[in-house]
This record gives structure tokens, sequence and C-alpha cells, in this order.
């Protein structure tokens, strides 16, 4: 029996509980690959689920050492959530054993069950009839061996009609809810139209990007909730993850752009950026194309190819550091103000100001907490079969911010920016002097 490497089990619970992508109908090719365990999928079963899966062209390249590797030693197997530490400890306490002879799995089949060669195939379908969560393991305990084959994956679950639903249990519910807040950014892009229509005077160029802004949304969502429909349905996006992605692009980029000229004051407090303001940008938005080409890779690949951890850490550390950029900005323009304020002699206008650039900064700081943490921990705790409730939480979350900018920033006649009362003006001297506006 081969020996599994305590990395190789640590691994085995990272992959495991990370978020996977949805689950759908993959043809893909294994190459002389060594590694002892390879996650395929992972999906939320109903008690009508399905796994159906084909593997040809199968060959094992052996060491000089054991020329003919015994062919049970190779296999496939399901493995649920809570039967992952159990295993865990089998390997830790021998490592010599083999995932394969533990009683907490669900095996399949392994290559003792291929034809003969040159065939060597294998193609059945398995009911799973204990709902819960399953990752889909390939196992190989033969030592110093190199597995190389052609596998299809189809997993679903069965509705009341006979139909199948290739969508995991927890995610069937999306197409409708992307759906749902795609008509709900439609309706907020008609009343942001119609108030920009309404003070004309009042608009400037950061309010045309933030219509562009919702417009993105709304398209991207739209798409996201077809490319479901269709995973759904026939169990292969059929080119709408393309559209998808593009969108997705394309508002995330727009997304931090405006982020940024907010917290720069762009258009409505300054006609340009200063330098280090350009730096800014030129730093976030060649890390989003960065963040996006990971997103995709993570999204069109799965974690059987070897360096899908690595993307995903590459997305993780880009999305950190693009979160910390952003920042940057407001907090440089609290600061400026807080100058000004000291020699211009407009105090009521300059602690509206500061009031609203803090409120600002408060608002993106909670969004990128919630959308990346609270989420996340929403993701790992939540029981498989209410894991769209995560998308929803963050969907609600970009919503609730999306609606609290675009009120705060609104083009209006007298905003906080141009709010400017006399009576005010030894009132707010005072405030200043006593509230530093530090963060």
């Amino acid at each position: 029996m081969a020996k599994m490497p305590l990395l190789s089990s640590f691994l085995l619970l990272l992959i495991s509980l990370l978020s996977l992508t949805t689950a759908e109908i993959k043809t893909l090719t294994i190459s002389a690959d060594s590694r002892p365990m390879i996650l395929f999928e992972k999906f939320g079963f109903t008690h009508t689920g399905h796994v159906t899966i084909s593997v040809s062209s199968v060959s094992v390249s052996a060491s000089s050492s054991v020329p003919n590797p015994n062919p049970s030693r190779l296999g496939f197997f399901l493995l649920s959530e809570e039967s992952l530490l159990q295993v865990l400890v089998e390997i830790q306490q021998n490592p010599n054993f083999c995932v394969l002879d533990s009683h907490y799995i669900f095996r399949l089949f392994n290559f003792r069950d291929l034809s003969p060669p040159p065939q060597s195939l294998f193609n059945q379908s398995y009911p799973v009839t204990a709902p819960n969560e399953y990752s889909l393991f390939f196992a190989n305990c033969a030592p110093e061996s190199q597995v190389s084959m052609n596998v299809r994956t189809e997993v679903y679950n069965l509705d009341r009609d006979g139909s199948k639903d290739f969508l995991s249990a927890g995610l069937t519910q999306l197409p409708t809810l992307f759906f749902l807040f795609s008509i709900t950014y439609i309706a907020f892009l008609g009343i942001w139209i119609y108030v920009c229509v309404t003070n004309k005077r009042s608009v400037h160029r950061i309010h045309l990007l933030m219509a562009g802004l919702l417009l993105m949304k709304a398209l991207n969502l739209i798409f996201a909730a077809e490319d479901k429909h269709v995973v759904k349905v026939t169990g292969t996006p059929h080119g709408w993850d393309v559209l998808f992605y593009i969108f997705q692009f394309i508002r995330v980029v727009l997304l931090f752009t405006v982020i940024v000229l907010i917290g720069t004051g762009w258009s409505f407090l300054k006609p340009f950026l200063q330098e280090k303001e350009k730096k800014v940008l030129m730093i976030v938005i060649p890390l989003q194309v960065l963040a996006n080409v990971a997103s995709v890779v993570i999204g069109e690949t799965g974690p059987f190819i070897k360096d899908w951890v690595t993307w995903n850490q590459m997305f993780l550390l880009v999305d950190i550091i693009c979160c910390c950029a952003i920042i940057f900005p407001i907090v440089w323009s609290i600061r400026s103000l807080r100058e000004t304020s000291k020699t211009d002699g407009k105090a009521a206008r300059n602690l509206a100001k500061l009031t609203l650039f803090r409120q600002f900064y408060i608002v993106v700081i909670g969004y990128l907490y919630f959308t990346r943490i609270v989420v996340f921990a929403l993701k790992t705790i939540a029981a498989y079969k209410y894991q769209w409730v995560s998308n929803a939480a963050e969907e609600t979350a970009s919503l609730a911010f999306y609606l609290v900018i675009f009120y705060m920033f609104r083009p209006v006649e007298r905003n906080e920016y141009f709010a400017l009362d006399e009576d005010e003006e030894e009132a707010a001297e005072l405030a200043l002097r006593d509230e530093e506006f530090e963060l």
C-alpha cells in the first residue's frame, strides 16, 4: 500500500472545505499523474441523486521496483463531509493506509473492473440514496505509479417529473435568485436615470460611470441566471459562461474604479486626479484583470488540475490587495479636507464633506468585510441544502451598498457637498476643532 503523506491529508481537508464551482457534465484528461488523491467534483445530492463515471484510454506506468501495480489499489469513491474527519484520522494513525480500504467511503469502482486491454474502459451509473454533500475522488494507492486516463463525470439529481437537475441541491435556486436581483437592478437603473435627468445641472461624469456600473451589474446577473439555468437543465453552459465572465470582469473593474474615483472626489470636487491617485487605478485595474483570469481558471477547470489551489491562492491574494488599495484614496481625501478646513474659512462646507467621506469610508469597509469574510463564513457553516443563502446574502449586501452609495452621491442641487449655512458656520468650526476625523 502506498504511503499517504501527511501534507496530502491536510490538502484533502483544505480542498474539500473549499467552495467549488457548479457541478456539470465534464470531460477531463489526466496525464501521467502521480498524486495519491484527485478531487473531481463536490455535489449536494438529494435522495434521487446519481453519479455517472466513464473512463477510457487508461494506462498505469509503474516504477522498476513495482512493475505491476495492483489494479484494486486505484479507484474512484465518494466521501461525505461528515466522514472526512474519520478518514483523515485513519490516514494519520496508519501512514500506509489506503483510503480505498476505509469503511467511511462510498466505493464506486477500481481498475480491476476495467475491461481488459487494449480497451481499458469503464462506464457505470450509481444511485446515491443517502442525501448529503459528497466529494468525488480518485485514489492512487499504488507505489510510485502514474495514471493517464480520460474521465467523463456526470452528477445530478432527478426532479419529480424525472428530468435531470445538474445543479447541486443547495444551488438549484440560483437561476431564480439571480434573475430577481437583475430585475431589481434594472429598476434601480431606471430610477437613477430619472434622478440624473431631473437634476441635469448637477450631473457629473462620475454619475454617468455609476449608471454604467448599474447596467453592467444587471447584465452580469442576467447572464449568471441564464448560465445557471442552462447548466441546471443540460449540464453544460453552452457558451453562456463566456458572457457571464465578460460582464463580470467589466462590472468588477467598474466597481473598483467608481469607488476609487468617488474616494478621490473626481469630477464633483476636482476635475483631475493627482499622480498618486492615478497610480492606485493603474495598480487596481491590472490586478483585477489578473483576478478575473484566476476566476475563469477556477470556474472552468476544477480541483482536478494540479495548480488549482495555487490559482485560488492567487485570486485571494489579488482580491485582498485590491480591497486595501481602494481605501487609500478615501483616507487621502479625508486628510486633505481636514488640512484645507484649517485655512479656507469654509468650516460648514468642509465639515459636511468630511462627514460624508467618513461615512463613505465606513460603508466601503463594511461592504468589503461582509462580502469577503461573512459570506465566506456562511458558505463554510451553512448546510449543503442552503448554499444559496450565501449567494443571497452577498447579493443583498451588494444591493444595500449600491443603494447607500448612490444615495450619498446622487446629483442634487444642494447635497452635503454644497450645503452651506452661515448660521452654522461657527458651530462647524467648533466641530472641526474638537473632532479630528482620524481613522
